[in-house]
């Protein structure tokens, strides 16, 4: 197993905007351990800054724990922070303008991933044992790909949003980013209300062709060995698939087809969610997102109705195709983490953001639990594989998720 913990001090993470403690509420679970909150997530008595300063001076203190919060300290947890994100989460790189770059510490030159990049860099620099993020479109697995540390998220409405700020309603969800698998599971059953599942019979394991022809021949190579063990655990029922065996519309396309119907639906929301506030306030911006707030403020809103229509059938041909015990196995990230500064400013131009998300589009789409592990190495910089399961599956896909890292 290639994930792990650097041990490093809170200064030297620059993951965090505020530390300060919280002690638990209660015993149970989670007793012992520490995490950190996404400053996307409310937590009383302190501001939720959404990593823009317009937005917290606009903003008043919270007066009450995001649900999720209130679940982790009433099971033992002790939460010692809130940490950096990308500017109202709209971003993958991690490179907050205002407030800086966490560190990546198993590649330091490189960027953590957003937008819970401080979350990602708590967990890998070893401050706390897990954290909170968001996910709407990568924000918990595509960090938790570039530092190597293992990231979930949940099916799409299984875990309270209460308390966080939306960016993109019908993909929102709040996920688990940890450097130990049991962790991740333990935390992840306390927010979904579950207590597991130890005992797992596989069905089939889907490898997808297309997911991996648009990653780097390096990522193919990397991912090889794990692919390996997915397929030994799945004994014949592992088999590679293409988008055309999900349903012929799904492939019309390609994955492009995905990534387009996934950025038009997630910007008219972003836009509804934000725009009266983007309007009002006139905030200032770092380039990046600045670019982003452009383009969501001129999408042509009569394209939405078909967008969404093209959602729903791959939504319904994700459901139809994938069994119960079934799995879907991809790369997590098409690339092992950019270079710091080497992002473009438009995401509409730059093919890291669209194979990204191409690929991280299909959990989004199809309100799939996804979980990243950090099994591999591309030249000494982590890259996740990541697993998918069927809708409400998220017990079975954890377990099926611990049982393959302890066979690497």
């Amino acid at each position: 197993m290639t994930g792990s913990q650097t041990a490093c001090s809170i200064e030297k993470s620059r993951a965090f905007v505020k530390t300060f403690p919280i002690e638990p509420i209660d015993s149970g679970l989670l007793d012992g351990l520490a995490f950190a909150v996404k400053d996307l997530i409310d937590v009383s008595g302190q501001k939720t800054g959404c990593g823009n300063p317009d937005w917290s001076e606009t903003h008043p203190e919270a007066v009450a724990n995001a649900v999720c919060v209130d679940q982790l300290l009433a099971s033992g947890a002790r939460c010692v922070g809130k940490t950096i994100t990308d500017e109202l989460a709209f971003g993958l790189d991690g490179e907050n303008f205002f407030w800086g770059t966490p560190l990546n510490p198993r590649a330091g030159d490189r960027v953590p991933g957003g937008s819970s990049s401080g979350s990602a860099s708590a967990v890998a620099c070893g401050i706390v044992d897990f954290a909170l993020g968001t996910d709407t479109g990568g924000s918990v697995r595509v960090p938790a790909s570039n530092c190597g540390i293992y990231g979930f998220r949940p099916t799409h409405g299984f875990v309270s949003v209460a308390g966080v700020n939306p960016l993109a309603p019908s993909f929102d969800t709040v996920g688990i980013l940890a450097a130990d698998p049991d962790i991740l599971t333990k935390a992840a059953s306390i927010l979904l209300g579950t207590r597991g599942v130890e005992q797992i019979e596989l069905g089939k394991v889907h490898v997808l062709r297309e997911a991996f022809e648009t990653s780097d021949p390096a990522v193919r190579e990397a991912l090889a060995e794990p692919v390996k063990l997915i397929r030994d655990l799945s004994s014949s029922r592992a088999a590679e698939i293409s988008l055309k065996d999900i349903d012929i519309d799904c492939s019309r396309d390609g994955l492009r087809g995905w990534y387009e119907t996934y950025c038009l639906v997630q910007w008219a929301e972003i836009w509804s969610c934000l725009g009266s506030w983007v309007d009002d306030v006139k905030p200032q911006f770092g380039p990046k997102v600045t670019v982003n707030f452009q383009l969501v403020k001129t999408l042509d809103r009569k394209t939405i109705p078909e967008a969404v229509r093209r959602r729903e059938s791959y939504f319904r041909a994700l459901k139809n195709f994938l069994g119960p015990n079934d799995l879907i196995c991809i790369p997590t990230a098409p690339t092992p983490a950019p270079k710091k500064g080497s992002l473009g400013v438009d995401r509409t131009v730059d093919t890291y953001f669209q194979r990204t998300l191409s690929l991280t589009a299909i959990a989004g789409i199809g309100r799939l639990p996804q979980v990243t592990l950090p099994l591999a190495l591309v030249d000494g910089v982590p890259i996740g594989i990541s697993l998918l399961a069927a809708q409400g599956m998220d017990s079975f896909l954890l377990s099926a998720a611990r049982m393959l890292a302890a066979k690497a």
